[in-house]
């Protein structure tokens, strides 16, 4: 009998768990993760903000019109270098830019016109990864402010036994799981950053591609014969 009123007792223990757990909302969770917290969603906007900002300027900057080397090889080959200026200046992209570049170069030595080229590559290619450096700086940091966070609670957590001298094991558990909180946000948000961080270099690397190809079409097309 004595058994079966351990049981029992036990059954609804255990129910009572799953029932109470289940009233924490993911917001009031957050919340018992104190004041460093502030600090983590301060960097979760942050990353959120450069990612979408990036990603727009990126995939703008990867618009190439398909026939667009096509028609600036007519215009040069025809020697009408004016018009293929006058389209490179009024496409908005890297390539044009590039290629706008190496038109304005056309009679000088074809290694001139090629370092000039470069040099304007370089140039957007900076301006392409402005501000990645921060979603980096974030996927290092968050998860160090998690650490931080957790750290100084249960600093403060055994503080608190150590000088009433009077603790139970649900105050261990309960102290030591809302502590773990930052440390898991911390962990999520930096995850997030480097994955956005790798998507937008993954999306730089095709659009740096596009334009050494189409660096290297324009040299051919200013060796082709012209008639």
């Amino acid at each position: 009998m004595f058994d079966l009123l351990q049981v029992d007792t036990l059954q609804k223990a255990a129910a009572a768990i799953p029932a109470a757990a289940e009233k924490i909302s993911l917001w009031a969770l957050l919340e018992k993760g104190g004041w460093i917290m502030y600090p983590l969603y301060l960097l979760f906007v942050g990353a959120v903000f450069v990612f979408i900002e990036r990603l727009i300027a990126i995939r703008k900057a990867s618009r190439i019109e398909a026939n667009f080397m096509n028609i600036i090889r007519d215009n040069i080959i025809s020697g009408n270098v004016a018009a293929a200026r006058n389209l490179a200046k009024n496409t908005n992209n890297p390539v044009a830019r590039m290629i706008d570049k190496g038109l304005q170069r056309i009679g000088k030595p074809i290694d001139a016109i090629e370092k000039s080229m470069e040099n304007v590559g370089k140039l957007e290619m900076y301006t392409m990864e402005k501000n990645l450096s921060i979603l980096s700086l974030i996927a290092g940091i968050a998860p160090m402010f998690g650490f931080l966070g957790t750290i100084v609670g249960m600093i403060q957590l055994f503080y608190g036994i150590a000088s009433s001298g009077q603790f139970t094991l649900n105050d261990i558990a309960g102290g030591i799981y809302v502590k773990m909180i930052t440390s898991g946000t911390g962990l999520i948000i930096g995850l997030l950053a480097y994955i956005g961080h790798n998507a937008l270099t993954t999306q730089i690397d095709k659009t740096a591609n596009k334009m050494e190809a189409a660096s290297a079409e324009f040299m051919d097309i200013l060796q082709e014969p012209t008639h």
